[in-house]
């Protein structure tokens, strides 16, 4: 195992792009532009320079992990990778799409594996000619400072594709734990319980946005607070993992929150769009006056 590529330079790609090669791993990093790609790596260098302005990591270790990085803008370039890994949009069909394609341009042991964090690995798997070399591996934001990876196992996926992976990540310094394929997985499931629970606290008046948050960080140890966290991942990708825990067990717990639609609807997605469940236009996060329940 020595070649790795990754198919999506956003967020959680550049972060999987980044842990891989500190590990020692030639990575590919691809997306549709190249020039988002080359951004992509632009903004992973300036998160480097601050780690060794800070004396957190050497010049010279930042120098050489940014070698093993490679923009790739044609998939036909992973013909060599030992391991593909896709952290696209959180959509079944453009994932099951892009897995088919995928196929087309790998060798006969590479391993591909997607970062979902909710949908089907064995539903993915099933429109590949060999469902053997599928898995999850979801890991977790920020990649470089979250320890944990779900492995997932999808119904077809052969033992040897686990232990390869298994082996990957423990390499890479992560900790992985063997998860069903269920909707949500584990983390995502036991979250969004969570956080459903918050929501409805704030809706029924219970307490403020803002103190609900406080009330986790400091009653329960949370680097976060559920609405914070909520902000920082992304409302629509957390819209889109409770619609699959909702469709995957058909039980009202799961029903999506009608605010977390509207605001996924109005393209107020959370930090990356300035607006959230707070706003961060000015710079610093403040609270909203333009939400209501």
């Amino acid at each position: 195992m020595k070649n790795i590529y990754v198919l999506g330079s956003g967020f959680m790609g550049r972060g999987i792009a980044q842990v891989m090669a500190a590990a020692g791993y030639d990575v590919k990093l691809w997306d549709l532009k190249v020039e988002d790609v080359e951004s992509s790596i632009d903004k992973m260098k300036e998160s480097l320079q601050r780690r060794v302005s800070s004396g957190k990591m050497l010049q010279e270790d930042m120098d050489l992990l940014l070698t093993r990085v490679v923009p790739s803008a044609d998939k036909a370039e992973m013909q060599d990778a030992d391991l593909v890994i896709e952290a696209i949009i959180e959509n079944f069909e453009i994932k099951k799409n892009l897995f088919l394609e995928c196929e087309d341009y790998v060798s006969d042991t590479c391993i591909l594996a997607t970062n979902t964090s909710s949908l089907s690995i064995s539903s993915l798997a099933s429109v590949l000619a060999h469902p053997e070399r599928f898995i999850g591996l979801h890991f977790f934001s920020p990649v470089p400072a979250n320890k944990l990876v779900e492995i997932v196992r999808g119904l077809k996926t052969s033992d040897e594709t686990l232990e390869t992976s298994r082996e990957v990540i423990r390499s890479i310094g992560k900790e992985g734990v063997l998860v069903k394929d269920s909707p949500g997985f584990l983390v995502n499931r036991v979250m969004h319980a969570f956080r459903n629970e918050c929501m409805r606290c704030l809706e029924e008046g219970i307490a403020s946005m803002e103190d609900i948050d406080t009330a986790v960080r400091l009653g329960l140890a949370h680097p976060m607070g559920p609405f914070e966290l909520n902000d920082f991942a992304g409302l629509d990708i957390g819209y889109a993992t409770a619609e699959t825990l909702y469709e995957g067990f058909k039980d009202p717990k799961w029903k999506p929150n009608l605010m977390v639609k509207k605001l996924v609807e109005s393209g107020d997605l959370g930090r990356k769009t300035g607006k959230g469940w707070y706003d961060y236009t000015s710079g610093e996060k403040k609270v909203r006056d333009d939400i209501h329940l």
